[in-house]
């Protein structure tokens, strides 16, 4: 644990905060004991309701919000959100704590128990617990600590736990935001209390595009296959050439942004998956596929890319190695499907709440922050391009390596520390709190 500096003591802020210590402790152990598994999206309502009788006894007005229509939203699994807000006793601004609910599938390796939430050597183990439910009570005690010791700040707090992060956010942030929730009417600064380490501050992340390429063929008996002509074939040229000349250009790609690890401050591009062929039968199937010649091939492509890089040179890459395949090889034609796709985005290192967060955690650590951006996306994305807000960083305990790892886990003093964080930032954000 980082040594408080000298004058934490006196200061009752941080005293609050240290007599909540089980509190947070017994908090993170509730929700990670709701196993809401993204996919399908169990148990959303069920943590919203645990969430809404928490925050009420708190003081403040809740609103659950169900994303109708949103992609996986059905009556089986309705994508249910959370919004509380604590208005504060006169005018300011609204500082904001967004945290997901869902988590990813278990998978395997684990020693604990994955919904257990296990206490053992100041660590708490299960899935969740790093990315991201320690930071979602991180935020609330940091907000109910501050909340007793300054009663009459100025502004307000807000506090949200939302769906479907782990699939892109549409049935959570995105729903919320198209329905003014982010808009910077109401809210001004906005703290997502993702596990980038609680030294420091993420500024947002790099972009990405996914498409589906598929390639075409001619259905044949698999005994004369020289009779039609093989889709999966054509795939292979087209991986081929990525080997060749794609992939060797996108690792010459380097970003001034600082993004974390060092290996994704270069474009990649991820196969995702490939499928070529008759579909998979079901498990319960026996037999053995037809033999027939694949007209069909399919390969989903996950492509992340800088803030440097423009979205049509990003696709332009990859239509002209496909252009020239089929200006070079006999028979070879394509589909491309463009599936998903996320601006880069980087939140300015003197916007009003990075440059409060960097001073409380000078304050709590005894050290500046490090700055840095995502690999891969998170709701900022949709903050900033639907909301419209800008004042926006992710910032939360928990090591990023260990989120969707098998026996994940959160550190309480991790947790502890980035709750003074978030407290003091609250403090010097809303007027009237000192």
């Amino acid at each position: 644990m980082t040594q408080p500096m000298q004058d934490q003591p006196a200061d009752p802020l941080f005293a609050e905060i240290d007599r909540r210590r089980d509190d947070l402790i017994a908090l993170t152990q509730d929700l990670i004991r709701i196993p809401t598994l993204n996919p399908p999206g169990r148990k959303y309502r069920e943590i919203c309701d645990y969430l809404d009788a928490r925050l009420a006894a708190s003081g403040f007005a809740t609103e659950l919000i169900r994303a109708h229509g949103s992609p996986g939203d059905s009556d089986q699994y309705p994508r249910w959100n959370i919004v509380a807000r604590h208005q504060g006793a006169g005018s300011g601004d609204c500082v904001h704590f967004n945290s997901h609910h869902d988590v990813v599938e278990v998978g395997n390796g684990w020693t604990f128990d994955p919904f257990g939430a296990e206490l053992h050597d100041g660590r708490i183990y299960g899935r969740g617990t790093c990315d991201m439910k320690g930071g979602l009570a991180t935020s609330i005690i940091a907000a109910e600590a501050f909340i007793a010791c300054h009663p009459d700040y100025r502004g307000a707090i807000e506090i949200s736990a939302t769906a479907d992060e782990e699939s892109g956010g549409f049935g959570g942030v995105a729903y919320l935001a198209e329905k003014g929730y982010f808009s910077p009417d109401r809210v001004q600064h906005v703290i997502i209390p993702e596990p980038l380490n609680k030294d420091r501050i993420c500024l947002g992340h790099r972009g990405v595009w996914w498409a589906e390429i598929e390639t075409k063929g001619r259905i044949a008996h698999g005994s004369m296959p020289f009779l039609g002509d093989c889709a999966v074939r054509h795939m292979g040229a087209v991986i081929a050439e990525m080997e060749a000349a794609l992939f060797p250009a996108l690792a010459l790609k380097r970003t001034d942004m600082p993004v974390v690890p060092d290996g994704a401050r270069q474009s990649t591009l991820n196969i995702n998956s490939i499928h070529g062929g008759e579909p998979v039968q079901e498990v319960s199937y026996t037999g053995l596929p037809s033999a027939c010649v694949p007209d069909r091939c399919r390969m989903v492509i996950d492509r992340r890319f800088l803030l440097e890089e423009k979205l049509p040179e990003v696709r332009g890459e990859l239509i002209g190695l496909l252009e020239g395949l089929k200006a070079s090889r006999a028979d070879f034609d394509y589909e491309i499907r463009d599936m998903h796709t996320v601006i880069p985005t980087m939140t300015d290192r003197e916007a009003p709440v990075v440059q409060t967060v960097a001073r409380a955690i000078s304050q709590v650590l005894g050290r500046g922050p490090d700055y840095v951006v995502s690999p891969g996306t998170y709701d900022q994305k949709h903050i900033d391009r639907i909301g419209r807000l800008k004042n926006c960083i992710a910032y939360g305990p928990g090591i990023l390596d260990l989120a969707h790892q098998p026996d994940e886990w959160v550190g309480v003093d991790d947790m502890m520390d980035s709750a003074k964080v978030m407290a003091l930032s609250m403090r010097e954000l809303l007027a009237g709190a000192e």
